[in-house]
C-alpha cells in the first residue's frame, strides 16, 4: 500500500499513467489512484484553461483579434478565410523572392497565422454539431440493427408456428384414436361364451374317458 501511495503521488505522463493499470497491478493493489478532478485551472497543449470555461472559447478570451463579425455564416466565412490564406501565401512567396530580409515577411507570417487560427476556431465550433450528428448516426445504426433482429425473430417465430400447425394437422383426431383403441363388447361376449363352451366340452370328454376305463377293467 505504501508503494501504491508513492506511485500515485508521482507526476506521470498520461500514457505512462495508463500503462500502470495492468491486471497484475490492480489485483495486487499497486495501481495508482485516479487523478483528482480539476477544480480551478489546468494546462493543455501549452495553454491555460479554467474548469468553468465554455467548450469553445471565444476569440476575445484568448486575446485574438476577430476578423469576422459576431453574427456570421460559418460556410461563407470559411470560404473567405480559405481564399485569404491562398492570397497571403502567394504574397509570402512574392516577398520571399523579391525582398526576403524585410519586415514584411514577418508581418505576412503573422497574418497567415491569424487566418489559420480563425479557420481552426470556426472548425472547432462545428465539433458539437459533429458530436451530435455522430451520436445520431450511432443511434440510427443501433435502431436498424434491432429492427433487423426483430424481423428475423418474427420470421423464425412464423416458421415455428407453421411447423406446429402442420404437425397438429397431420395428427389423427382424438375420436378416431379412441375408437381404434376400444374393443367391441360383442367380440368380448363371444369370446367369453366360446371359452365357457370349450371348458364344458373338455369336462364332458373327461367323464367319457373315465367310463371307458371302468368298462375296460370289467372285461
Amino acid at each position: 500500500m505504501a508503494e501504491a501511495a508513492q506511485v500515485s503521488s508521482l507526476p506521470l505522463p498520461p500514457l505512462q499513467y495508463v500503462n500502470l493499470y495492468t491486471d497484475e497491478n490492480i489485483q495486487n493493489k499497486r495501481a495508482p489512484s485516479p487523478p483528482k478532478p480539476c477544480m480551478d485551472s489546468y494546462t493543455m497543449f501549452g495553454s491555460q484553461y479554467h474548469a468553468d470555461d465554455p467548450i469553445i472559447r471565444p476569440l476575445e478570451s484568448q486575446n485574438i483579434r476577430r476578423l469576422y463579425p459576431q453574427n456570421y455564416d460559418h460556410k461563407r466565412e470559411l470560404k473567405k478565410l480559405n481564399h485569404s490564406i491562398l492570397v497571403n501565401f502567394l504574397d509570402m512567396l512574392d516577398i520571399l523572392i523579391r525582398c526576403p530580409d524585410t519586415n514584411k515577411r514577418e508581418e505576412k507570417k503573422e497574418d497567415i497565422n491569424l487566418l489559420f487560427i480563425h479557420t481552426h476556431h470556426l472548425i472547432n465550433e462545428f465539433r458539437p454539431h459533429q458530436a451530435r450528428e455522430t451520436l445520431r448516426v450511432m443511434l440510427d445504426v443501433q435502431k436498424r440493427q434491432r429492427i433487423e433482429t426483430t424481423e428475423r425473430f418474427q420470421k423464425q417465430l412464423e416458421r415455428v408456428i407453421e411447423m406446429l400447425q402442420q404437425t397438429t394437422s397431420n395428427m389423427p383426431d382424438s375420436a378416431d384414436m379412441d375408437c381404434k383403441l376400444l374393443v367391441p363388447t360383442e367380440s368380448i361376449g363371444v369370446t367369453e361364451k366360446e371359452k365357457q363352451a370349450d371348458e364344458k366340452e373338455e369336462h364332458c370328454y373327461g367323464l367319457d374317458r373315465i367310463m371307458c376305463d371302468i368298462v375296460d377293467a370289467m372285461v
